[in-house]
């Protein structure tokens, strides 16, 4: 049972198993790190998204040129580099995770009908529904063109297995809208397969490449995959109390969207039958109305907090599979993801 006492008082920082000191790195040096592979990343991905037709170059520009943390693509970077890889197909495969990414997002937001991400319109709020879609599928495509010029099986097993996952976790999340009765286990299911399966695949693409023995392979899979729950969590958690300055996207959307997500589910498990009924009513109608008595339940039950400590619980899970890398900065890198991943604002 994860300690809601001490999640009550704040997110612990993910405890890094046999952390050297001499390579410690925060946040802010890790993106410093990996500035200037990033940049041969998005140079990649600007070069690989150029097309003749004119909408693509418009709506595909919006996308990339709108920020986002890159974490997918600095998951490959690092898991190459701290398995010692010294080539360049890391950049492409970093391009292809958030072509990818990019993908899901296009189609997420025409389905939940969203208007704002990253603090801006949405593509589909923008061009509208069918370019969104469309270039979606541009993207894929595209995507799958840059994976086969890697020349790897297993790298195309990887993606192939991954982009297949994600899609069921899609149409598992659009079955589940407006259910309220949708436990614990069932929701981390989802989100394993919709949010975490690329976060998996991203670090164990960077191991594939550096030639790591299977379980070293394994173990950045679990890395990723425990990484990606963690901050699905989070999202979780800033939907009811983050900043919309700060997180680009309005409060409210999930309930709006008739989402079950891990505070509602702990608020029911926990609540009294009053809070419960206030809880199920809002996410069968999807009354963004409801959204101040919500947070107030969620407040009352420690929802959040307790929401919060499985994030924190993910992380330091993540943490422990990268503990026996060698001590590198990259190591430290990862570490420190996993420690961001579950204690972000934004």
């Amino acid at each position: 049972m994860p300690d809601v006492a001490g999640a009550a008082r704040g997110p612990r920082r993910a405890r890094h198993p046999e952390r050297s000191a001499s390579f410690h790195v925060t946040f802010e040096q890790l993106k410093s790190l990996i500035a200037p592979e990033m940049a041969e990343v998005d140079r990649v991905l600007r070069a690989s998204l150029d097309s003749d037709v004119a909408l693509i170059r418009q709506v595909a520009e919006y996308i990339v040129g709108g920020g986002g943390k890159r974490l997918r693509p600095a998951l490959v970077l690092l898991s190459a580099r701290a398995c010692g890889y010294e080539g360049r197909h890391h950049h492409t495969l970093a391009a292809v995770v958030e072509m990818i990414h990019t993908a899901t997002l296009l189609h997420d937001d025409v389905v939940d009908e969203s208007k704002l991400r990253r603090g801006h319109a949405t593509a589909n709020a923008t061009f509208g529904n069918a370019a969104s879609v469309l270039v979606g599928d541009f993207l894929y495509s595209r995507a799958f063109q840059l994976m086969v010029g890697v020349g790897s099986v297993r790298v195309l097993e990887i993606l192939s297995d991954a982009t297949n996952v994600i899609a069921e976790g899609e149409v598992l999340q659009l079955m589940n809208s407006g259910n309220p009765n949708l436990d614990e286990s069932a929701y981390l299911a989802v989100i394993q397969r919709k949010t975490a399966k690329l976060f998996e695949a991203a670090a164990q693409l960077g191991a594939v490449l550096g030639g790591a023995a299977p379980e070293r392979e394994a173990a950045l899979a679990r890395y990723g995959m425990h990484l990606g729950t963690s901050f699905q969590l989070v999202d979780d958690v800033l939907d009811y109390s983050g900043e919309k300055t700060e997180i680009g996207k309005n409060l409210g959307d999930d309930l709006a969207e008739g989402k079950m997500t891990l505070p509602l589910i702990r608020a029911i498990a926990v609540g009294s039958p009053g809070d419960a009924a206030s809880i199920r009513a809002a996410i069968t109608d999807g009354r963004l109305t409801d959204f101040a008595p919500v947070l107030a339940v969620l407040r009352r039950t420690g929802a959040l907090d307790y929401a919060r400590s499985r994030a924190v619980r993910e992380s330091e899970a993540a943490a422990a599979c990268v503990a026996g890398l060698p001590p590198t900065p990259q190591r430290e890198s990862l570490l420190e993801l996993a420690s961001f991943a579950a204690r972000r604002t934004y």
